[in-house]
This record gives C-alpha cells, sequence and structure tokens, in this order.
C-alpha cells in the first residue's frame, strides 16, 4: 500500500502533525499523527481525495475535493468529514479572510450548473443550505474563473465569445477591469495581490506564447503596462505558467523572462515594474576561473518555473525569513537555454550573483536562512546530502541514510524556524515508500549572540532609494556558525526619500515615451471622469502619473506629479452599457434574466436609468447605484426583443440597445409531404413544429441523393423530382442548442391513381395517433387490400394518414414489366385496377382484424363539394354605373346565345378526351392555430383532395368550361368584381337554362345517367361552379367533385 505524505505545523501548539494519504486504488482512508510521526491512526472514507487546502489560522480546518467534484471540510485535522457543496469545480475553492469575510468559517467556492456556466457563491463551513449561501455576483460565470486572493475577487463573464473580467476589492461590488483599450485580451492571470496592488499576465490579441504585464491601482480596477512579451510555457496540468517571480522578503522586486528578438532574457525591477534591467553575471566562475560577459550583449539568464508540488523544490527559492538571498538555476550567455544549466546565489537581492554548483541541486533554507541544504537531481540512488553555513561559499557533505535512496520529495522547512528535514523515497522502483528524518541540531553548539549579526543595506546598482525609502536589514554573518531558534525575526530600518520621477508610473490612459515622459494614449480623454463622481464631491484629476503603489518617498517632485483634487462637474452620462448576467444573447422563455447596467462616465447619483423591456414593459430607477444588482425581469412570449437602457441626468442623456432572443425548447418536428408524387412535378415539403414559436428557427434540408443541403429560415421548400423511385427528404430544424430532425420517403413515378380510405368507427378507439401505430396499420390494410383484390403487391401502396378520425389513402402505381413503353395500356390499366379496388370496397369486402374481437371494416372515402363562402359586399354609389354596364351586357350576350348557331366560330361542344392525364396529391400547410400538444398538432395537418385536370370516359361530359358564353361571363365577371355580385343567378339562369335541359341524358354512354348541376349563389362573391357526376350502382353512390373558382 502506498501512502502520500501531508505534513502540517502549527506555531500554536509547537508541534509536527502529519497526514499521510493511501493509494485510493486500494482503499480511502488517512494516517494521522500528532506526534511528529511517532504513532498513526487510521481514518476511512467514504470518499477519495484529490486536494487538500488547510486554514492559514485554524490548525485543525481542512478542506478536501473528492474526484466527483465533491467539496468536504473537517474541523478535526480529518477526523471526521461533512460535505459542504457538490459540482464544486476543481482549485476553485477558498478560505475566508480575516478582516475582509464576515465569518472565518466562510468559504468561497465556484460551482457548476451547466456547460459554460458557473456561480460563485459563498457558504458557512458547517451550513451550506440555500438559504445560507451567498451569491455576491449577480448572474453566471465562465467556468473555472473564480480566483479569491487577498482582498481581491476575480471572476469572467463572456457576452458573444468576448471575455469580461470582474474585480471587487474589499468584498465591495464587482467593477469590469480597465485595460487599455485595445489590449483586447485573449486570456489573463493573475500573479500578485500583495502591498494593495494587482500585478495581471494578460494575453493580447496579437500573442500567442507571451503575456504582457500589466500593474493596478489599490482598486484593482485601472491597469497600466509594466513589461512586455513575458514568456510562458504549459505547466504538468494543463495550466499556463508565466516566467514570473516575486521575490520573497524584497517588497517590490520581481524576475521576469522576456522574450526580443527570438531570445529570452531576465530582467529584474525593486520598483513593481517601473524600471526593469538585464542581470549583471558573476565575473568568476566555479573553480575561479575568469568569465567575459559584457552588458547588454551577455547576461545571467534564470529558470524562474516554482514547483507546484510541495515536496519538490522547483528552479528559483526565496524566503521572506532571508531577504536577499535568491537561489537560482540558470545560464551564463545571450539567452536563457536548457543546456548547461548551474545554480547560482545572492546574497544582496540580485546586484551580484556567484555560481555554487555546475550541475542542478535543490537547495533548501534551515534556521530561517542560517544554513542552506542541497541535494543532488539525479535519476539515480544517492546518500549523500551537501550542508552550508555560509551562504553558499562553502559546503560540507553528509551521509543521511546508509543504502542508497530514490529521492521523491523533500519537505525542507516543517517551519523556517527549526533543523528538521523530512525526505521520502524508495530504495528500488519495486519497494514502497521510506521516511527519513534528518535533525541538523547536533551539528550547532551554541546559540547566536547579537555579535553574530550585520546590517545590510539594500540597493540597486548603488541606487539606496528603493520604492521611496532606504531599507537596511540586520542578517546573520556569513561566518558565524550558529542557531538562530524560533525567536528571531527579521528587523529592517527605513527612512523616507524625496520622490523623483522614477517614483512615478504612467497613469491609465497614458503611455511612456522614448524620453519618459507620460502622455495620453490616442483613445484617451483625459478629460473625463468615473461615474463615481458626484456633484458636491471631489475626484482626483490626473497629471498623468501616479504613484507607485506602497511607494512611501515624500516631497521632491510629488506635488508636480501627483494628481490634482478637484471638484466633480456636472456631465453627461457616458460609456452606458447594457448586458445580460449570464453573459449571453439568448434567455430561455419564462426564465428570469438579470440585466446589469454600467455607466463609464457622467455623475452617476444623478443620472436616472429606464431598462425598457421590448415587451411593452419598462422600469426606470432614478441613480446607477439602485441597480449595481442588475434588473431581473420574465419574458411569457418568444421572440426577439429589443431591450433599451437610457441613462439622463440634466446635461444629456444616453441609449444603448440590447437584442435578446427569447426562445422555447423544441420539442418535435413532422415533416409534412405527399407519400407519392409525380416525376417532374413541383411539390411542398413542411416542416412542422411543436410549440410552434421557438424562436430563430434555422432548417436544413436533404432532399434525395443531393450532397448539399438546402438551408432555409422557413419552415416549407418547393422541389421536384426527377428520377422514379424512392427518394428520402429529411429535415433538421436547429433551435437553439436543440437540433431535431424528420425523415420521410416519397415514392416518385410518371403517374399513378389514389383515393382515400375510411374506416368503421371502432377503429378510432385503439388509434394512439403516433407514427409507429400508423405503419404496422398501414401495412395491415396494404396485406388486406392485397388479398381481396389480388393487385401485386409492389403496385399498390397504403398510409395511414395522421389524427383521428382516422382515414388512409391508397396509390396504384404503374407496372412497369406489363406496360413499358406502352403509356396508354398503362393508363387503362391503372384505370381498370382503380375500379376493380374501389368495387371491392363497395363492397365492403376489405376487411381486418386488429385485435380480437375488433374487426375494421375499410371504405372508400366518399366526397362532397366544396362548401359555399358567404361574404358580404359593400356596396357603393359609383357601383351603379357598373351594375347597368353588367346588365347591357348580359343581354348582348343572352342575344348572342339565341342566335349562336348562326354566328361562325361559336358551336362550342364539349368534347370527350381520349387521353387521360392525373394530378398528384399533396397536403396542404398546416393551419395558424398554434397545437397544445403533439396529438393537436397531428390533427392540425390538412390534406387535399385530388384534383383531376381531364376525366376518363364515363365522368361528367360537360365540362363547366365547355358551357356555351361561360368565358365571356368569367370575363365580364372578373371585371365588375364584388360589385354586381347579386346578378350571377340571374346570368346563371339566363345562360344555362336550356343547355341544362337539353344535356341530361343527350350524351349517355354505357347506359349511364349523368346530371350536370351548376350552383350560383348570390351571396358567393366569385361564384363556385361545380360538376357533379353521379354513377348510377346496385351498391352505393360515388361523388368525385372537381371545383374552380372565377
Amino acid at each position: 500500500m502506498f501512502l502520500f505524505p501531508v505534513f502540517r505545523i502549527f506555531n500554536l501548539v509547537c508541534l509536527l502533525q502529519i497526514m499521510l494519504l493511501t493509494d485510493p486504488e486500494v482503499e480511502s482512508s488517512l494516517l494521522i499523527s500528532s506526534d511528529e510521526g511517532a504513532t498513526y491512526q487510521k481514518y476511512r472514507l467514504n470518499f477519495y481525495i484529490l486536494s487538500l487546502l488547510f486554514h492559514p489560522e485554524q490548525e485543525d480546518w481542512i478542506l478536501a475535493y473528492s474526484h466527483d467534484q465533491k467539496l468536504y471540510s473537517s474541523m478535526e485535522f480529518g477526523r471526521r468529514w461533512q460535505l459542504v457543496h457538490e459540482r464544486v469545480a476543481p482549485n476553485r475553492f477558498y478560505w475566508s479572510k480575516m478582516g475582509l469575510d464576515k465569518e472565518p468559517g466562510l468559504i468561497h467556492l465556484e460551482t457548476s450548473i451547466s456547460e459554460g456556466q458557473a456561480l460563485y457563491v459563498t457558504c458557512k463551513l458547517q451550513n451550506c443550505t440555500d438559504a445560507d449561501k451567498g451569491k455576491p455576483f449577480p448572474g453566471y460565470i465562465d467556468p473555472n474563473s473564480l480566483v479569491v486572493q487577498d482582498e481581491y475577487v476575480f471572476v469572467q463573464v463572456s457576452t458573444a465569445g468576448k471575455p469580461i473580467y470582474y474585480v471587487s476589492a474589499k468584498r465591495d461590488v464587482f467593477t469590469p477591469m480597465k485595460l487599455p483599450k485595445y489590449t483586447l485580451p485573449k486570456d489573463l492571470h493573475v500573479i500578485s495581490t500583495d502591498e494593495n496592488r494587482v500585478v495581471a499576465a494578460v494575453q493580447e490579441w496579437n500573442q500567442n506564447e507571451t503575456y504582457n504585464l500589466y500593474v493596478s491601482d489599490t482598486s484593482g480596477v485601472y491597469y497600466t503596462l509594466a513589461l512586455e512579451d513575458v514568456v510562458s510555457s504549459m505547466g504538468p496540468e494543463g495550466n499556463v505558467m508565466v516566467d514570473l517571480y516575486e521575490v520573497a522578503g524584497i517588497k517590490g522586486m520581481f524576475l521576469a523572462n522576456k522574450k526580443t528578438d527570438n531570445q529570452v532574457k531576465t530582467h529584474i525591477t525593486y520598483n513593481r515594474g517601473r524600471d526593469w534591467r538585464l542581470l549583471q553575471a558573476p565575473s568568476r566562475g566555479l573553480r575561479a576561473n575568469s568569465i567575459h560577459c559584457v552588458l547588454p550583449y551577455c547576461s545571467l539568464h534564470l529558470h524562474l518555473h516554482v514547483s507546484a508540488n510541495p515536496y519538490t523544490s522547483g528552479n528559483i527559492a526565496s524566503r521572506e525569513s532571508a531577504p536577499g538571498i535568491i537561489i537560482a538555476s540558470g545560464c551564463i550567455g545571450s539567452e536563457l537555454t536548457t543546456s548547461n544549466v548551474s545554480v547560482f546565489i545572492t546574497s544582496d537581492a540580485g546586484n551580484t550573483w556567484r555560481q555554487i554548483f555546475d550541475e542542478e541541486y535543490a537547495v533548501l533554507y534551515l534556521d530561517q536562512g542560517g544554513a542552506l541544504v542541497a541535494i543532488r537531481h539525479t535519476p539515480l540512488p544517492i546518500r549523500h546530502l551537501l550542508l552550508s553555513f555560509d551562504e553558499g561559499r562553502q559546503w560540507n557533505k553528509y551521509s543521511f541514510t546508509n543504502t542508497p535512496l530514490f529521492v521523491d520529495g523533500v519537505l525542507g522547512e516543517p517551519g523556517e524556524e527549526t533543523l528538521i528535514m523530512t525526505i521520502f523515497g524508495h530504495v528500488s522502483h519495486r519497494s514502497e515508500w521510506q521516511l527519513v528524518k534528518i535533525d541538523f541540531r547536533s551539528i550547532f553548539n551554541r546559540r547566536c549572540t547579537e555579535a553574530d549579526y550585520q546590517t545590510w543595506h539594500l540597493h540597486n546598482q548603488g541606487e539606496p532609494c528603493l520604492m521611496g525609502v532606504k531599507r537596511v536589514y540586520r542578517k546573520l554573518k556569513p561566518t558565524s556558525r550558529c542557531v538562530m531558534g524560533k525567536t528571531y525575526s527579521v528587523s529592517m530600518m527605513s527612512s523616507p526619500c524625496d520622490c523623483t520621477e522614477a517614483d512615478f508610473e504612467c497613469d491609465y490612459g497614458f503611455e511612456r515615451r522614448t524620453n519618459g515622459k507620460c502622455t495620453p494614449a490616442f483613445w484617451f480623454h483625459p478629460s473625463t471622469t468615473s461615474r463615481r463622481c458626484t456633484t458636491g464631491m471631489t475626484f482626483l484629476n490626473s497629471t498623468g502619473y501616479r504613484k507607485v503603489v506602497s511607494n512611501n518617498c515624500t516631497a521632491g517632485v510629488s506635488t508636480e506629479y501627483t494628481a490634482k483634487r478637484q471638484q466633480c462637474p456636472i456631465q453627461a452620462p457616458k460609456g452606458l452599457h447594457l448586458v445580460t448576467s449570464e453573459g449571453t444573447l439568448t434567455a430561455a422563455l419564462g426564465s428570469n434574466v438579470t440585466f446589469l447596467v454600467f455607466l463609464e462616465e457622467g455623475d452617476g447619483a444623478r443620472t436616472s436609468i429606464t431598462l425598457d423591456f421590448g415587451d411593452g414593459h419598462a422600469l426606470t430607477y432614478s441613480n446607477v447605484s439602485s441597480i449595481e444588482d442588475g434588473i431581473k425581469h420574465i419574458y411569457k412570449a418568444v421572440g426577439i426583443y429589443r431591450v433599451t437602457a437610457t441613462g439622463e441626468n440634466g446635461l444629456g442623456s444616453e441609449t444603448t440597445v440590447l437584442y435578446l432572443h427569447v426562445t422555447s425548447q423544441l420539442e418535435y418536428i413532422h415533416l409534412s409531404a405527399p407519400f407519392v408524387v409525380v416525376k417532374n412535378k413541383e411539390v411542398n415539403l413542411t416542416a412542422v413544429l411543436l410549440p410552434s414559436q421557438v424562436g430563430t428557427v434555422t432548417y436544413i434540408w436533404w432532399i434525395g441523393n443531393n450532397t448539399e443541403p438546402v438551408i432555409t429560415l422557413e419552415g416549407s421548400v418547393a422541389c421536384t423530382f426527377s428520377q422514379e423511385g424512392i427518394s428520402t427528404v429529411t429535415v433538421q430544424v436547429s433551435a437553439g442548442n436543440t437540433i431535431l430532425q424528420d425523415r420521410k420517403t416519397i415514392a416518385v413515378h410518371e403517374y399513378f391513381r389514389s383515393h382515400l380510405l375510411s374506416f368503421s368507427s371502432n377503429l378510432d378507439d385503439h388509434n394512439p395517433d403516433v407514427a409507429e401505430w400508423r405503419l404496422d396499420v398501414s401495412r395491415v390494410i396494404k396485406n388486406a387490400l392485397i388479398q381481396s383484390t389480388g393487385v401485386r403487391e409492389e403496385q399498390l401502396l397504403v398510409t395511414v394518414l395522421p389524427g383521428v378520425p382516422t382515414a388512409a389513402e391508397f396509390f396504384l402505381l404503374p407496372d412497369k414489366q406489363l406496360t413499358e413503353g406502352k403509356p396508354e395500356k398503362s393508363s387503362a390499366h391503372l384505370d381498370q385496377l382503380s375500379e376493380a379496388v374501389l368495387s371491392t370496397l363497395n363492397q365492403n369486402l376489405v376487411q381486418f382484424t386488429l385485435r380480437p374481437g375488433v374487426q375494421v371494416t375499410v371504405y372508400a372515402a366518399h366526397l362532397s363539394a366544396a362548401p359555399l363562402v358567404d361574404t358580404t359586399e359593400n356596396h357603393s354609389g359609383s357601383a351603379m354605373l357598373m351594375l347597368l354596364s353588367v346588365v347591357v351586357v348580359g343581354l348582348a350576350v343572352f342575344v348572342i346565345y339565341k342566335f349562336k348557331r348562326k354566328i361562325p366560330g361559336l358551336n362550342v361542344y364539349a368534347q370527350m378526351q381520349n387521353e387521360k392525364e392525373q394530378e398528384m396529391m399533396s397536403p396542404a400547410n398546416p393551419t395558424e392555430a398554434t397545437p397544445s400538444s403533439r396529438r393537436d398538432l397531428v390533427h392540425s395537418l390538412e390534406i387535399l383532395d385530388t384534383e383531376f385536370n381531364s376525366r376518363p370516359i364515363g365522368e361528367c361530359p360537360l365540362s363547366c368550361e365547355s358551357l356555351p358564353g361561360a368565358g365571356i361571363f368569367i370575363f365580364f365577371s372578373s371585371i365588375c368584381g364584388t360589385i354586381a355580385c347579386f346578378m350571377t343567378p340571374v346570368l346563371c339562369f339566363l345562360f344555362l337554362r336550356g343547355k341544362l335541359v337539353r344535356s341530361r341524358g343527350e350524351r349517355g354512354l354505357n347506359k349511364k345517367e349523368h346530371d350536370t348541376k351548376v350552383h350560383c349563389s348570390p351571396l358567393y362573391c366569385f361564384p363556385l361552379i361545380t360538376c357533379e357526376h353521379r354513377q348510377v350502382t346496385s351498391d352505393r353512390e360515388i361523388y368525385i367533385r372537381n371545383g374552380f373558382s372565377m
């Protein structure tokens, strides 16, 4: 069983507590020791620990993060655990900070809500219920963006792919971070937040492998450039590592690796990035050999990676208890390389450097820097270590084990004031871990006295005034070999310096020129003031400079460079921004949308804000401060809303607009398409949605064998099929994050016959109105028709239509084997089959058993004439002349009709057509009413009746168009319109009375009786003339309607 050590030292009890984690692949448990490892007690866990976070002050408080994204807490050093929260982002949980948070047991954490969305919440250690949760940021944040560091809290919110970074100082309200206008950051990392200032690494729009360093004012809001093109690399866990190192113990001192002309060079600053310079290489090597290295062509370059593992050392180290001592690995030359790496040390804060090893070593501090321990970096087993008492000038070799050990890690300072170090490793690759505790106390024979210390003046190449003060430190003499102990504390004396131009950096919106002067950037207007500047108050009017944060200089040029305090002017609002708290432009129907309004400039306390939600509702607030937590609103209908925010005061106003897409979840799609179509005949395909209104929708149509789809914003598309056979149509509907599809197969033929079917009423009781049921019943009906009529299977298609009462349609297709190359024979063959099928249906010979005891009879559906539509005519006085004209024209037509046999060219007779063509039937477009359910949806799909342009022998011999005078009547009726509507019956009677009498039985064929009836209604302003053919049979009457409107 492998053990993973976790060491924890507490000065309050002066006792080392050790926690060992077992291998999670074997079991989940803890081994805890309270006596520096003398004895251990085992505690089993019901979760697997991925990481631990100890409280900075409470010795027994621990947070544990599990593999399944759950956060646990313990107030008994791991002996008992309690679940705090689920769906917590990895490494995004933080302890509260005394003096800033209200309670010491408060936890800041980021929780995952959905993909791309997270929340920043605060919880009490032992009570993290929904009622007790705090939400400091109003709205969602980007995943893995929460950073709580010292007095600052940072979050990120992306809007339309553009990240917006927010900061809260001292747990105040969140404010967008102000980087130079055209920085356009792609990535941002907080490097340091000490001394009331933020140092951030920003990757700008034109950078790929480097970052720019920016420093802020005390609010953490306004940033200026400190150093460009700092190199970065990817960590072992995919995290970004920026080559910037903050030196411990020296305020304002940083080391950074900057890329210049494809060369990486190490730079150092003593005033928080105000000025940078290269490192002077040592003049002599490890063996006292002379080194010729002249700036700026040659310098010392250091690797600045800090190990994330507390048990292994990084490339560089410094300590608060040992100011001025820095140990790092690097090289000498024109640039930083990974070859010829040596270890260097400085005792005077980077002014001079000495080489201490010509290969890589891990160097650790003991006794607050009074002693240094070095262990060689090697893949081979070792049993010796090196110890130095004079800041690395001389090294003594000591053996720490009899058997060589593969060193896996070192805990070099369980407490900086102690002389105990623990090494853990293994004898062989197959052996278990071994822990070796080394006590160096026996090496020292006395405690340090005042005579063992000396004073050291901090400087930068001879300049003693750094950060506005002169600092003098008390340090141990290199020649003293004694123990400083726990009572030692670093002492420093400081005295202020007169302010110079070097104590000031460029303010926000200003840039440093080559002459050292700060001038406004082209995009910045120095006269602008913040919205927090309220009439009656004062603000600092920038001179273009601001004092470096934590700089303590006095007098000198302070008056010249310091911002001048002035009265806040009355200013019109400017820079009004409107966003949603989620950072998106979409919202779900019925959800609570939070709008955030920001004002960059203007008197925020006297600027009223009006927010028009675009749906007939609006709210007005007296000032900006009253809406800092956001404005909530619920939309009750799907659509695109124009949300408008207006800021207004006595000097002017400003408006900003946001277009919000309110969408509903797409639940169902139905593709309405004909089952059989005529080759090269245009047909309509329609996609019907449930609900019918879901927001902005895109339709993607895959038709037949086309390799490219047709993309539309409408739910219907027209197309033709040029090849006979079976074609497949697929429609995909994209609405928000949802994509649904439906598919239909369509039979394509040059001609066909079809007829609607109805069923006995008992079938409706068993119709669930689902697609699968309709397919199964269609197959049963087809088999019943084949058995009853003898129609070949490949010539018959049957489909059950959606909705109740149950209806179906059968299609008769040509038999290519029997009638190939003979269209006349094919048509006649289909007519014979159609008559045979209809005859069988009319004799109630087609039946099928749906289930035991349920016998269903199939009928041929009867078609009725189209109903007449009653419309109301509005008459005007000017219509009388039109009416008189109609009467005169009617009389003229009557005369022509009476004497038509004497007028050549007007002998018009109804002719029988030998060839027959048939138009296809297609479903009509769905109605505009919104279906309330999927069942209502299929009910709303209307199917148009089959229309015949010409009729076979035996049908109505008198076409409505063939009536004498009908063409003239149609022409003049279209001119007169609805004004002469009421004259229609008179004209019908005059023109058609005699012909109707003569046509009855005049052209009877096959001993069948024919009636031609003309319906003319005075209430139908566009008269509908219909012909009804009544075929008398022994069983039933079949009505076939053909209607047209004039």
